[in-house]
């Protein structure tokens, strides 16, 4: 089967490629490099950068032919949706749009959607299932919650399967450390370098963890099972940003504590998702606990 992979040189895409290489699959990416990296990718796979915007990605699908689509390329800053929401808005929403189109118009056989908790904004009830409303409190849980809308129109009116998958907050190898999202590539890496730690509020923010490789498996699985809807992809297990501070000094033998700042605008407060659908319909379960995960990232970063 070949499948096209937008986001293919990204921390997540990378992965996915690899371990659809892995399998057999022919794969092509678009990636437009503006924060996805060359090192990531994939010898094998065909790679097209390219904008998810342009009007030319219509070419690569009509020459091509993809079968299936992953569609993992987005603006994720939260902090860049708030300072610029016209961009953010034209790379998550038209971006996602124009890869619709093309999908429709080439007849792909499905169209996978990355998603993220962040559609959900600030929840009252926990653990958080598929079917709570959707109220986003930053332009970037908004451009999500307004392209998941358009995958499903597409979905109902274009006879385009779909899956969205709603990402926790995954961690692992090729996370970038430079940026605001990552909090356990931030952490570890200034650990390492002997840089202080900020933590943006009082540290006992909650959050749901995944590791990269199984929301990579759950992807994958969405590609299998072939079933039209939203699915919750993370452990379903809490973690304050306090503990797991607590847990990396411990690991990495550091004895400087983080400095507290102001918490950012646009940051969710607790986030833990139910993940039962996900384990129901498509079979799938996280496997790497956070300690592991923990461990394989660290050993990561003391490479690079």
């Amino acid at each position: 089967m070949k499948i096209l992979v937008t986001g293919g040189a990204g921390f997540i895409g990378s992965h996915l490629v690899d371990k659809l290489i892995e399998r057999g699959n022919e794969v092509v990416i678009i990636d437009d490099l503006s924060s996805g990296k060359e090192k990531n990718i994939n010898p094998k796979a065909i790679v097209y950068e390219i904008d998810i915007c342009s009007e030319h990605v219509q070419d690569i699908f009509a020459r091509e032919e993809p079968e299936a689509v992953f569609h993992l390329a987005a603006q994720t800053s939260v902090e860049k949706s708030l300072n610029n929401p016209a961009h953010d808005t034209k790379v998550n929403i038209s971006g996602t749009v124009n890869l619709l189109k093309n999908s429709q118009k080439h007849k792909v056989g499905q169209f996978i959607f990355v998603s993220s908790a962040a559609v959900y904004g600030e929840p009252s009830d926990f653990p958080v299932k598929e079917s709570f409303f959707l109220k986003p409190i930053s332009p970037y849980g908004l451009s999500k919650k307004v392209a998941e809308e358009y995958v499903t129109f597409f979905g109902n009116n274009y006879s385009l399967p779909y899956t969205i998958l709603r990402y926790g907050n995954v961690y692992g190898p090729r996370q970038d450390p430079t940026g605001e999202a990552g909090v356990i590539a931030i952490f570890i890496s200034k650990m390492l370098q002997d840089e202080q730690v900020i933590i943006y509020g009082g540290g006992e923010q909650i959050r749901d963890f995944i590791y990269v490789d199984d929301v990579v498996k759950a992807s994958i699985l969405a590609l299998d099972k072939g079933r039209n809807g939203v699915f919750n992809i993370a452990s379903g297990i809490k973690v304050s940003i306090n503990d797991l501070y607590e847990i990396l000094r411990m690991k990495l033998s550091v004895d400087a504590f983080p400095v507290y700042d102001e918490r950012r605008k646009g940051d969710i407060d607790k986030m833990l998702l139910d993940v039962s659908r996900a384990k129901e319909m498509l079979g799938w379960s996280a496997k790497v606990g956070l300690e592991e995960g923990l461990d394989k990232t660290i050993e990561y970063f003391r490479k690079v």
